[in-house]
C-alpha cells in the first residue's frame, strides 16, 4: 500500500463507529423525552401574586424550548452523521468489491 493511486480504509472501523452513532441515538431517547416532559413548570408553581412570577414562569418556557431544540439538533447531527458514515462504509466496501473484480 501506499503507492500511487492506492488506498486503505479499515472496514471494521468504519462499522465500529456506525455501531456507536447508533448507540448514541438509541440513547437520545431519554434526554428528548426529558427536556420534553420532565421540565414542566405549572403555572403558580413559583408563587403566586408577585410581580416576577409570570416573568419568571415565561423565561421558564422560553428555555424549555430552548433546551428541546438543541436536543433535537444534536439527535439530528448524530443521525446525520451516522447515516451518512454508512453510505461511506457502503461506497468503500463496493469500491473494495470492484477492484478485487478487476485484479481477477
Amino acid at each position: 500500500m501506499g503507492g500511487k493511486g492506492e488506498y486503505g480504509v479499515d472496514l471494521d472501523a468504519l462499522d465500529q463507529v456506525i455501531g456507536k452513532l447508533n448507540h448514541v441515538l438509541q440513547n437520545m431517547d431519554e434526554p428528548v423525552g426529558h427536556a420534553k416532559n420532565g421540565t414542566y413548570l405549572p403555572r403558580g408553581a413559583l408563587g403566586q401574586e408577585f410581580a416576577e412570577e409570570k416573568l419568571l414562569h415565561d423565561h421558564h418556557d422560553a428555555m424549555k424550548q430552548d433546551i428541546e431544540a438543541l436536543v433535537a439538533k444534536v439527535r439530528g447531527l448524530v443521525d446525520s452523521f451516522g447515516k451518512k458514515s454508512s453510505k461511506v462504509r457502503d461506497a468503500y466496501q463496493d469500491a473494495e468489491a470492484d477492484n478485487k473484480i478487476d485484479m481477477s
